[in-house]
């Protein structure tokens, strides 16, 4: 028997778990957590040992034997700044998780989770692999129009990777190699330069930078966000609201759900039209941005995310972009599969664990 290997995606309202064997797939189940249960918690890092358990009875029910599991690999939370790769859960980690260093978020309690259950399997480790901090920017990247407000990197680092990795793999060439663009459209959009096995410029997919998204305004008008702020008709909760939960398409139309916009679209709805077009047309501009990061010297253009199944979008960004660089459409998102495959590679000797400090 290989190597069993748990990966734990925790999401705002849902808890991911696959269970692999080497590179197979033998388990995965999504586990749903009601608003009522969530909302019990004052902080996130509470939650954990409620999640816990639901994953250990889902495992169990379904004849999971927990003793096998030789790594769990849960997804990186909103930790300090760190460079790409797998890292171990540590002391200093759970303690940035628990507290939540980098702000309360789900992810946050991958690690937590990993941990405490690792913790009871005798020879078991936990890991994380390329949180959403993966920070790889270039010194020219970090730097804003004001001192007080340098540009962040948090992304899609685990998928984008991984992504990065397969088109690589299938091309035969080393992903250390390659001049690639990333976009990654889901919930949050990121366009990420990849230079050589490095992220060197990509948007704050999370706080309010880049195109807009399903669910996030992406940069907004500076002058007229000041304005609105201090205009005393909204407090710092509804504007943070207004940039990432409330923000992007869901602001203009009324849902985040791209199959909907879509569907609207081929119905002939001339508002729905207008933002369809306006999101791909932001994507587009993005990519081109990118691609000036890189010289204009680009191998390919990839796109992913669960926004990269509508395929008349993906054409109408194609077209806008392929003057660039070879584009490339992987829909969806694989994050079971990257997470366990990280944990395949350290225990198998290919990836040495970093340290967390």
């Amino acid at each position: 028997m290989g190597y069993i290997i748990l990966a734990i995606n925790p999401g705002s309202t849902s808890t991911k778990i696959a269970v692999f064997e080497d590179h197979k797939q033998i388990f995965t189940h999504t586990l749903r957590h009601s608003s009522e249960e969530i909302s019990s918690y004052k902080k996130i890092a509470d939650q954990y040992e409620f999640r816990k358990d639901a994953i250990t009875n889902a495992l169990n029910e379904n004849n999971i034997d927990l003793s096998k599991i030789s790594v769990i690999v849960g997804r990186g939370g909103v930790l300090k700044p760190i460079k790409s790769g797998v890292y171990e859960v540590n002391k200093a980690m759970i303690h940035d998780l628990t507290i939540g260093i980098g702000g309360e978020h789900a992810s946050n309690l991958g690690g937590l989770i990993a941990s405490n259950m690792a913790s009871e399997i005798p020879g078991c480790k936990a890991y994380i692999a390329d949180p959403v901090v993966v920070d790889e920017l270039s010194d020219v990247a970090r730097v804003s129009g004001h001192p007080l407000l340098p540009k962040v990197s948090i992304f899609h680092a685990l998928n984008q990777k991984a992504i990065a990795k397969m088109y690589a793999s299938s091309e035969g060439k080393d992903y250390h190699t390659l001049r690639l663009i990333v976009a990654h459209l889901g919930g949050g959009v990121s366009v990420g330069a990849h230079l050589y096995g490095k992220v060197v410029d990509v948007n704050n997919a999370l706080n309010g930078e880049g195109p807009f998204s399903p669910e996030r305004s992406g940069t907004l008008p500076a002058y007229a966000l000041a304005e609105l702020c201090f205009s005393g008709k909204y407090t710092l909760n509804d504007v943070k609201k207004m940039i990432t939960g409330e923000g992007g398409v869901v602001a203009h139309l009324g849902t985040n759900s791209f199959n909907v916009v879509e569907q609207k679209v081929s119905e002939g709805d001339e508002k729905y039209t207008l933002i369809s077009d306006a999101f791909g047309y932001n994507v587009a501009k993005a990519i081109g941005a990118a691609a000036a990061a890189l010289s204009g010297n680009v191998d390919a253009i990839l796109l992913t995310g669960g926004v990269a199944y509508n395929s008349k979008l993906m054409d109408k960004i194609t077209e806008m972009i392929k003057f660039i660089a070879p584009v490339k459409i992987y829909p969806g998102e694989d994050e079971m599969s990257a997470l366990a495959m990280n944990g395949l590679d350290v225990i198998t000797g290919k990836e040495m664990p970093s340290v967390y400090e």
